[in-house]
């Protein structure tokens, strides 16, 4: 049922940002769409209800549960973001606005990017992490675990060592090891 509620979610967030922007650049009506785009956090409100009262009934917790605190972290880090690609997006094949120009592998501004993409991502994990100990809190049938093997053992404990590991590697996939290249960094 949770996966259902994680999955209209995400159909809700798609449909709402496009019928948003097309209202915006296909019917030019700006007012609807900003109401539009204002539904997309409801969503998420949404979302994080029906978790809450399915545990606060007396659901036991379940990965779906902890999947769905994950899901309303990153969509807040990243939906902002996501929702000016999407308008970009629209404006270049609807209102003939140029692309911006992406920028060079080893520029400042690509490791730049890389930082702050990095920082959505512990952002994101804060959030999910946060949004899962408000849910044991409302489950309130499991104490703090004490070991690593405890926490492994509860599916909302367990997400958010899940987190860390996804923040560790995002870490080492994206800005760890980016630098600057002397080329790039004369012509920045």
């Amino acid at each position: 049922m949770i996966i259902a509620g994680i999955l209209g979610a995400e159909a809700g967030f798609w449909i709402a940002l496009v019928l948003a922007l097309a209202a915006r650049y296909l019917l030019r009506r700006r007012t609807l769409s900003t109401v539009l785009l204002w539904s997309l956090p409801v969503i998420d409100l949404a979302l994080l209800a029906f978790v809450v009262i399915d545990l606060a009934r007396g659901s036991a917790p379940t990965p779906s549960h902890a999947l769905a605190a994950s899901y309303l972290g990153f969509t807040i880090a990243f939906g902002h973001p996501l929702i000016r690609w999407a308008d970009a997006t629209f404006a270049r094949r609807f209102a003939g606005v140029a692309r911006p120009p992406k920028p060079a592998k080893g520029s400042a501004a690509y490791v730049r990017a890389l930082w702050v993409e990095w920082l959505r991502v512990v952002l994101a994990a804060a959030i999910a992490a946060a949004i899962l100990a408000v849910l044991a809190l409302v489950v309130r049938r499991d104490p703090l675990p004490s070991t690593l093997e405890a926490a492994g053992t509860n599916p909302l404990w367990a997400q958010m060592i899940t987190l860390a590991v996804v923040v560790a590697v995002w870490f080492l996939a994206g800005p760890a090891f980016a630098r600057t290249t002397p080329e790039t960094r004369t012509s920045s």
